[in-house]
C-alpha cells in the first residue's frame, strides 16, 4: 500500500470516527426505565462500516480512538466506560471483520453481523457480572438478576439495531464505499479476499 493510500485511509477512518462522535452526541436515550444507565446510541454504525471496509484491525483501532474521544467529549463513566465500550464493540469488530474477510459478499456480511451481535451480547453480560460489582459497588446477585430482563435484551437490541442500520447503509452504498476505500471488487459478488 502506497503513501497516498495510507493517507486516504487515515482520512476516511478519521471521518468515520467523527461521524461516530456526532451520532452519540445527537442520539442517545435509555431503552429501559428500570436501567436508565443503559443508553442506546448509534455510534457503532460507522465503526461497523470501518470494519467491513478496512478489516478487523482497523475497526478495533478506530473503536479505541472513538471510545476515548467520546468519553473525553461527553464524560459519563470514565475509564470503566471506555473499557466496557471498547471490549463490547471491539469484540464485534474482531469477529465480524474476520468472518467478512473470509466471505466478502452480502451473505457474509449478514453472518458476520449476527456473529458480532452474539459476541458483543455475551461479552457484555460477562463483563457486567465482573466489572459492575468491582467498580460500582453493586452486588453480583443484583447484576445477575438483571441479565434476562435488562442486560440481554438491551445488548441484543443495541447491537441488532446498529447492525441492521449499518447493513442498510452498506447494502445501499457499499460498492461506492469500497471503491472509495480502495477495494477493487464488488461487495455483492463474492469479491476477491484481501489478506
Amino acid at each position: 500500500m502506497g503513501a497516498g493510500m495510507n493517507v486516504r485511509r487515515l482520512v476516511q477512518l478519521a471521518v468515520l470516527a467523527a461521524i461516530s462522535v456526532v451520532l452519540v452526541y445527537f442520539i442517545h436515550f435509555p431503552l429501559f426505565p428500570a436501567a436508565p444507565f443503559l443508553i442506546y446510541d448509534p455510534a457503532d454504525i460507522p465503526l461497523i462500516l470501518a470494519t467491513f471496509l478496512f478489516g478487523p484491525v482497523s475497526g478495533l483501532v478506530l473503536t479505541l480512538v472513538t471510545c476515548v474521544v467520546q468519553e473525553a467529549a461527553f464524560p459519563q463513566s470514565g475509564i470503566v466506560g471506555i473499557i466496557m465500550h471498547f471490549c463490547a464493540t471491539g469484540s464485534y469488530c474482531l469477529l465480524a471483520g474476520y468472518i467478512f474477510g473470509r466471505k466478502r459478499d452480502m451473505a457474509g456480511a449478514v453472518v458476520a453481523m449476527l456473529a458480532g451481535i452474539c459476541a458483543m451480547t455475551l461479552l457484555m453480560i460477562a463483563l457486567n457480572l465482573v466489572v459492575t460489582p468491582l467498580f460500582m459497588s453493586v452486588p453480583v446477585k443484583a447484576v445477575a438478576d438483571m441479565i434476562l430482563p435488562v442486560l440481554l435484551p438491551f445488548n441484543l437490541i443495541k447491537a441488532g439495531v446498529n447492525s441492521v442500520l449499518a447493513f442498510v447503509v452498506f447494502k445501499s452504498v457499499g460498492k461506492f464505499l469500497m471503491r472509495m476505500a480502495g477495494e477493487r471488487s464488488n461487495p455483492g459478488n463474492n469479491p476477491e479476499r484481501r489478506e
